[in-house]
């Protein structure tokens, strides 16, 4: 083997070690999800493909790891190309070990925390190559006084203020702005998830504003690149130079750099106006990219499900709820998760409660502590048994009073999964469901309530809600999932917000057109503003 391809397979069996002494957990915990070498190796040749032929590289990887990105550097660019490769690791445990890896090539190691570190003063001196992985670290990991130091320290180099949900890995990208030469070229393995969540505007506006954005590449959601890593993955290229006038970014989706499976351009004032650009990622089509007319949440006050604070303790079978003497006035129908729903409608007995095979119960109560101790002694004996198990102390059931109530959430005639994957078995992350009975649902549903002006029709036209519901089962799977999110493993959800954000235009397209006219004229009039943009 070439001295490279020795050095590549010794540094594997180092990884392969030292990743053996901490649990999925601790790596998870920490964000240290090692790059595959096949990723590093098609990173490392589309950075060759974008420098010129006799540039000199200064390389540098942030967060060096085992060091993963400079052996794909060795492998990819001759040596005497490289003027210089720096790398940053703040693990010592792993840091010992890997400076004897690489202590005979050009690799300078420094084992400290990058975003701590002092970078070079003359431009000359700073990377033209900048290359990371950055730790997966999510924002509750990271304690509050290190939050603020980071916040203030990306402040001073961009001038960019970090929202407090950004994770760790915001934090590297834009520190490393100081680090970079001018026209410098920087590849980020992240989250493709900054794309299209709150704290992703920041990000986005650096993106935008400070560096020229030359291609975001998201790979399929169901080749997970990171083992034990729940996330969806993107490669962000750029340059540090303010970008051109009219300038477009290119969105590559699935396959590799070299061979994507979907390629085109999204000018940077599209992309300006986009709260979500996951969805640049998928087929462009002239219906999606048109202005969007009447959407879902037009027609619906879309809500989710109950927020329990315990579904063990406060979902109850019919057993339990027998086993445990519980009032049937504190007890009301609830709809099990998806996965016990098979049907695509539930039907309902004489009583209104739904005729499906897994049967359960919701306990609400709104009676005080005292009345309940008073006249209610079988209640009062199940909830000291939540009371024991420190249930009562949980978040969101010490901000209700009595902490044993539950959100109002009546039946929903309509219901959404929350969340699913695509499969060869299902072709849809999500699925509608027409609903007859009176069961209410956890949050794992999202409730679709029709707003009063479609409320009117279907008291007129009872038949109108089957077509509705049908209607809504033949969204294309791509109008749901660009306005959604996609985490690791192919693994879709939708909020509320979202799904009303689905265009509704075809929904209402269910009867002649002067049969619904008056809801047509009613739903604009209350949008015309908007619709105009007056």
């Amino acid at each position: 083997m070439a001295s490279t391809d020795v050095l590549e397979f010794t540094r594997l069996k180092l990884q392969d070690r030292l990743d053996s002494h901490k649990t999925p957990a601790e790596l998870n915990k920490l964000g240290q999800f090692a790059t595959p070498t096949p990723l590093a190796l098609d990173i490392l040749g589309y950075a060759r493909h974008l420098l010129p032929g006799a540039k000199k590289v200064r390389f540098l990887d942030p967060a060096f790891g085992t060091g993963s990105f400079y052996s794909a550097l060795i492998h990819t660019f001759p040596s005497s190309r490289i003027e210089r490769a720096e790398g940053y690791e703040i693990d010592p445990f792993y840091g010992r070990e890997i400076s004897n890896l690489w202590h005979d090539t050009a690799l300078k190691l420094h084992l400290h925390d990058f975003t701590q570190a002092e970078g070079f003063r003359h431009d000359e001196d700073k990377a033209n190559l900048l290359i990371c992985n950055p730790p997966y670290v999510r924002h509750h990991h990271i304690s509050i006084h290190e939050k603020a130091r980071l916040r203030q320290a990306t402040l001073q180099t961009t001038g960019i203020k970090l929202n407090g949900l950004a994770g760790l890995y915001c934090y590297f990208l834009l520190t490393s702005h100081a680090w970079m030469a001018d026209n410098g070229l920087a590849a980020w393995l992240i989250p493709s998830e900054f794309m299209d969540v709150n704290y992703g505007r920041e990000i986005k506006k650096y993106l935008l504003d400070e560096v020229t954005l030359l291609r975001i590449h998201r790979f399929d959601p169901d080749e997970v690149q990171f083992e034990n890593a729940l996330v969806s993955s993107a490669v962000v290229w750029f340059r540090k130079s303010k970008p051109p006038r009219s300038h477009s970014v290119e969105f590559t989706y699935g396959g590799t750099h070299g061979s994507p499976s979907i390629s085109h351009f999204i000018s940077n004032r599209a992309l300006r106006d986009a709260p979500k650009w996951t969805k640049f990622s998928l087929k462009p089509s002239e219906e999606r990219n048109r202005a969007i007319g009447l959407k879902l949440s037009d027609l619906f006050t879309i809500k989710r499900g109950i927020a329990t604070g315990s579904n063990d303790f406060f979902i109850l079978t019919p057993e339990q709820a027998k086993d445990h003497a519980i009032p049937k006035e504190f007890l009301t129908s609830i709809l099990p998760s998806p996965r016990y729903i098979k049907e695509k409608e539930i039907s309902a007995n004489r009583k209104g409660e739904p005729t499906i095979e897994k049967k359960l119960f919701l306990l609400t109560c709104e009676l005080p502590e005292s009345v309940v101790r008073k006249e209610q002694p079988q209640l009062c004996k199940y909830l000291q048994l939540g009371i024991k198990q420190g249930i009562s102390e949980r978040y969101l059931c010490n901000h209700r009073t009595p902490w044993y109530s539950q959100e109002i959430r009546p039946p929903a005639p309509i219901l959404c999964t929350y969340m699913g994957r695509l499969s060869s078995e299902n072709d849809k992350p999500f699925r509608f469901i027409l609903n007859h009975s009176n069961a209410t649902a956890a949050n794992v549903y999202l409730l679709l309530y029709p707003k009063p002006a479609l409320e009117e029709e279907l008291k007129k036209k009872p038949e109108l809600l089957r077509e509705i519901w049908e209607k809504l089962n033949r969204i294309a799977t791509e109008e749901l999932i660009e306005q959604g999110r996609v985490y690791g493993g192919g693994l879709y959800k939708l909020e509320p917000k979202e799904l009303g954000n689905v265009p509704a235009d075809k929904i209402l397209n269910i009867a002649p057109e002067n049969d619904l006219t008056d809801l047509k004229q009613m739903i604009l009039f209350e949008h015309v503003n908007w619709l105009y943009g007056s």
